[in-house]
C-alpha cells in the first residue's frame, strides 16, 4: 500500500533533496506526490522538477497585494483566507475546496521541510478532520529555541557556555509553534570556539538524516494503521456476506415450504 507524501518548502530545499534521494534509493516508505512552496523562487521547486515531482506555489504576498501594512484587520482577513485556501489545496488539490481532479492524490503525510510560515488552526483542523498527519523539522531540541533563528540562538548560548548540546527534532505540528510531540530527536555537541557557519553545517548534515528517519517512522505507523483498518473492514464485510447468504438460504427454504 503506497502512502502519499506532500512536502512543504520555502527555500533551497536541501531537506527535500534528502527525501528525494531516499525515495530514489527505495529508502523512503512512501511516495512524494507533490511539493508546495511558499515562494515562487525557491530552489526546492527546481529540485522537485528535476525528480519529476509535481509542484505548486501558494504565495502569501499575493494575498496582501495592494494592501498597506497599516490596514491591519484587512491583512488579517487575507491571511486567514490564505490559510483556508492552503488547507483546501492540501486536501482537495485546489483552493476552491471541491473534488474536481479525480487524479489528485490526497496526502497521507505532509512534511514541512523548511516551510517558513506558521500553520494556524484554520489549516491544521481541516487536515486533522481529513485524516492527514503533518510533521515538521526543527533545528533544536524539544522545548529549546522555538521559532525562527534557532541555529543562531543555540550556537550563541553554546559559545557563552550556557548550554553544551544543540540538536534537531522531527515533531508533530500543532498550533503552538515547534511544541508538537517529538517523533525523533538527535543531539549535537556544541563546540566552544566553533564558528556559526561550522555549527550550521553540522546541523544541516544531521537534518538530512533526521528528516528521512522521522518521515519513515510516521509512514510505518500510518501503514500499520491502514493495514489494521483494512483487516477490520474485511472481517466486517465477510461477516456481512455470511449474514446475506444465511438470509438467502432462509428465503429459499421458505419459498419451498
Amino acid at each position: 500500500m503506497t502512502l502519499n507524501i506532500t512536502v512543504l518548502i520555502s527555500g533551497s530545499g536541501t531537506n527535500l533533496q534528502a527525501l528525494i534521494d531516499a525515495q530514489q534509493k527505495d529508502q523512503l516508505k512512501g511516495t512524494i506526490t507533490q511539493v508546495i512552496s511558499s515562494s515562487e523562487t525557491a530552489y526546492g521547486l527546481t529540485r522537485a522538477s528535476n525528480a519529476s515531482i509535481p509542484t505548486k506555489n501558494h504565495i502569501l504576498k499575493n494575498y496582501y497585494k495592494g494592501i498597506p501594512k497599516e490596514e491591519v484587520e484587512l491583512r488579517k482577513s487575507k491571511r486567514e483566507q490564505f490559510n483556508l485556501d492552503l488547507a483546501n489545496l492540501l486536501i482537495y488539490g485546489n483552493i476552491e475546496g471541491i473534488t474536481k481532479d479525480e487524479t489528485y492524490k490526497k496526502p497521507d503525510l505532509i512534511v514541512c521541510a523548511g516551510w517558513m510560515l506558521i500553520l494556524s488552526p484554520s489549516v491544521l483542523q481541516p487536515l486533522e478532520k481529513a485524516g492527514i498527519t503533518i510533521i515538521n523539522l526543527h533545528p533544536a531540541l524539544p522545548g529549546a529555541f522555538e521559532g525562527t533563528h534557532a541555529i543562531d540562538r543555540c550556537w550563541k548560548e553554546g559559545q557563552e557556555g550556557k548550554i553544551t548540546k544543540g540538536g534537531v527534532m522531527i515533531h508533530r505540528v500543532i498550533a503552538e509553534v515547534d511544541r508538537g510531540e517529538p517523533i525523533l530527536v538527535k543531539e549535537i555537541d556544541l563546540i566552544k570556539g566553533e564558528s556559526l557557519e561550522e555549527y550550521e553545517d553540522r546541523v544541516h548534515k544531521v537534518e538530512h538524516v533526521a528528516i528521512v528517519e522521522g518521515t519513515n517512522i510516521i509512514l510505518e505507523k500510518l501503514s500499520k494503521k491502514k493495514d489494521s483498518v483494512s483487516k477490520e473492514t474485511k472481517i466486517k464485510l465477510d461477516e456481512l456476506s455470511k449474514e446475506i447468504d444465511a438470509i438467502k438460504e432462509e428465503n429459499e427454504r421458505l419459498s419451498k415450504a
